[in-house]
């Protein structure tokens, strides 16, 4: 089935519907999980219930709509695009469900802003006691980050070579500047996805061992891996020992790299490893600004060096990967270590990894361009190149990436003025725009950490929400789909 417009192809509906379909099978699994949660704690499971009956009837629809599709069929640029961005939507639409049918959230805005951070793995709630929420409805928030992550993506590009309709192509929409691997993608993708639930048990493990209980270690593991937030505590890990902060800290920098370092170390390919310029700048992004921050709480406050040290590198690490947790108010700090944080909310994690933003490798182009531009007003007639990996990286290339770059501050820039105008106060209006763009979490001002974004307005929330869809889809996917030319005829 097919939209056509002056015999031309417009959109493939038999595609974007076979692609729905299997993840919303994919979601039902997951609320069944939830469904044995609430059996086990005695709770009511009749909002889970009446959910995967409504995902699995919509899934069947979408699953109905494209019986009749030929397995043989190209992928097209607009297929992709239309097709990413349109199931976000569905997906985070229907993981409203359990929120609004269980009483947890009761407002269609709140609900809905609740389930697209989770998926998006923002980690921004607008619920301001979250210990009295069922276990079955926390645990369908931390599902909700592990699944939006990496675990739904990996699980379509498993499901898509035996489809014929390049799942390859489908994941490079979700990062436009990562690795491309080599081998087949059934097989690197089961790799991944082996790799992610590894790293997910390692941590679940690790928590325990250190006091923490099993629900709580598995939620957390979830927010961890898919650098998320979202905790089972209102003051998400502050009153956790240190033991289970620096687990946290580890996970959070494995969780925010390139998921295809951990795809050569695995394959014992370190050389590849050792080659990547993106791994080095973001370990070293993370290592300078942590000592920055730690050495002012250090001279600044009354912490002592092991606490600054704690304190300061979880913060940077929890921002820079965008998962949120947080082990201190950092708005009590001197006002200096906010400038700091804040602009590390537009740095992002690796490419190829959970994390969002603008992603490290961009950065690092960046830089590189303005390297090259100072060379060349040196040795004018000098041919300079950049190089990403020992590759280079060609002009159509580096333009994107800088695009990209203007784009997503501009992106910011707008956000911002429209909350301002909605009444929301300037600092918190830039920072709820960065944090959720970013898909960090917290911000600043009465966002803040021990703070939520329930007391915004409809309005504020809803534009918050479409910003996280944008900037976890990478802006252009999403922008592209509200252009003219998108939906001309081809």
């Amino acid at each position: 089935m097919q939209f056509y417009r002056t015999s031309k192809r417009l959109i493939n509906v038999g595609l974007v519907a076979r692609v729905i379909s299997r993840n919303l099978f994919i979601i039902a699994i997951g609320l069944m999980s939830c469904l044995v949660v609430g059996i086990l704690y005695q709770e009511d499971i009749l909002p889970f219930v009446y959910t995967i009956l409504i995902v699995l009837a919509v899934g069947t629809g979408f699953h109905l709509l494209q019986r009749n599709q030929p397995d043989n069929q190209r992928v097209e640029v607009h297929d992709a695009y239309f097709t990413v961005t349109f199931s976000w939507f569905v997906i985070c639409f229907l993981g409203a469900l359990p929120y609004l049918l269980s009483g947890s959230i009761s407002h269609f805005a709140n609900a809905m802003f609740e389930s697209v951070s989770g998926f998006t793995t923002t980690g921004s709630s607008i619920l301001s006691d979250i210990e009295i929420l069922p276990k079955s409805i926390l645990f369908w928030r931390s599902l909700t980050h592990w699944i939006g992550g990496i675990g739904i993506i990996v699980l379509v590009i498993i499901i898509m070579p035996s489809l014929h309709i390049g799942g390859y192509h489908l994941f490079v929409r979700e990062s436009s500047l990562h690795e491309k691997i080599k081998p087949r993608i059934k097989a690197v993708a089961s790799r991944l996805l082996l790799i992610y639930v590894m790293l997910t048990i390692i941590e679940i493990v690790l928590l325990t061992i250190g006091g923490m209980d099993l629900f709580d270690s598995i939620c957390h593991a979830f927010g961890t891996v898919a650098t998320g937030g979202f905790g089972t505590k209102n003051d998400s890990l502050i009153s956790y020992s240190p033991y289970i902060q620096y687990v946290v800290m580890v996970f959070m920098i494995l969780a925010g790299t390139n998921f295809t370092i951990h795809y050569y170390m695995l394959k014992r390919e370190f050389v590849k490893v050792r080659q990547n310029n993106e791994l080095k700048f973001y370990i070293k992004t993370l290592a300078v600004i942590g000592f920055i921050v730690s050495i002012g709480l250090y001279s600044s406050t009354s912490k002592g060096l092991e606490e600054s040290f704690r304190a300061g590198y979880f913060q940077v690490i929890s921002i820079i990967t965008c998962t949120g947790f947080a082990t201190d108010d950092y708005l009590q700090w001197p006002l200096y270590t906010w400038f700091i944080l804040f602009f590390s909310m537009f740095i992002g994690g690796s490419t190829g990894s959970t994390a969002g933003g603008i992603k490290a490798a961009r950065h690092l182009v960046l830089f590189k361009n303005l390297k090259r531009i100072f060379q060349q007003l040196t040795s004018q007639n000098a041919i300079l190149t950049i190089r990403i990996n020992n590759k280079h990286l060609n002009e159509d290339e580096n333009s994107g990436i800088l695009t990209f770059i203007l784009v997503y501050f501009y992106v910011f820039v707008a956000g911002s003025l429209i909350l301002t105008i909605l009444g929301v106060d300037l600092q918190t209006a830039t920072s709820s725009v960065a944090t959720c763009m970013a898909g960090i979490g917290p911000g600043m001002g009465t966002v803040g950490p021990v703070n939520n974004f329930g007391h915004l307005s409809d309005a504020v929330k809803l534009t918050l929400t479409m910003l996280m869809i944008i900037g976890r889809l990478e802006i252009f996917t999403v922008i592209l789909l509200f252009t003219r030319r998108f939906w001309q005829h081809r």
